[in-house]
């Protein structure tokens, strides 16, 4: 993880998907753009179809793409966001805590504002001095070691706020939970498929 701490690394690499929102996934208050990579609470709802995969009650949407390997990409946000994962089996027609992202044990998340990692109701406060008010979070994803980490990014470099360590059994597929009106989250950096020497 001491190689995160250039960000430089990753932005050299070449994505080896795009990361792209789910719309089969997004509350209807959810507003999807930029090709599917930015989500906007606009407290109205949107003509999207009915659909099972939808969210009934919570603003949260998944990514298209589940991920099993070594992984890092970006989010911009402004106001009320939670950055996470999820396994594709998060409940998405409940009110209680099996279809809110972190607070179950199919989901992790990173609530941005208030700088805690939660997952299956266990909270962690981060240090506010690790986050220097900035509004990009990174996320990097070792699904064979375990291990899922949020930075805060700001200019060139990464510093740590919280690593969540886990067996992870499912593809894990990035999450939004989008809170206050007009709050956004954009993916401004595709899914890096990191390798290493070692990797058979």
């Amino acid at each position: 993880l001491l190689l995160l701490q250039s960000r430089s690394l990753w932005r050299d690499q070449v994505p080896a998907w795009a990361l792209t929102l789910d719309p089969n996934t997004a509350n209807k208050t959810l507003n999807l753009s930029e090709g599917d990579r930015q989500v906007t609470n606009v407290r109205q709802e949107q003509p999207y179809p009915d659909h099972p995969d939808r969210f009934q009650f919570r603003y949260q949407v998944l990514c298209t793409t589940g991920l099993t390997g070594r992984c890092y990409w970006e989010v911009q946000l402004k106001g009320e966001v939670s950055v996470g994962v999820s396994y594709r089996g998060i409940n998405r027609k409940g009110r209680d805590y099996d279809s809110l992202l972190g607070w179950n044990d199919r989901s992790w998340s990173f609530i941005c504002k208030s700088l805690t990692a939660i997952h299956n109701r266990k909270r962690t406060v981060v240090s506010a001095a690790s986050a220097h008010g900035s509004h990009r979070v990174a996320v990097y994803l070792d699904w064979p070691a375990g291990i899922l980490s949020f930075y805060n990014v700001s200019s060139n470099t990464l510093t740590h706020l919280h690593t969540f360590h886990c067996a992870f059994t499912e593809p894990l597929y990035p999450a939004f939970r989008v809170l206050g009106t007009y709050s956004y989250a954009l993916i401004v950096s595709d899914g890096v498929q990191i390798s290493y020497d070692g990797d058979k």
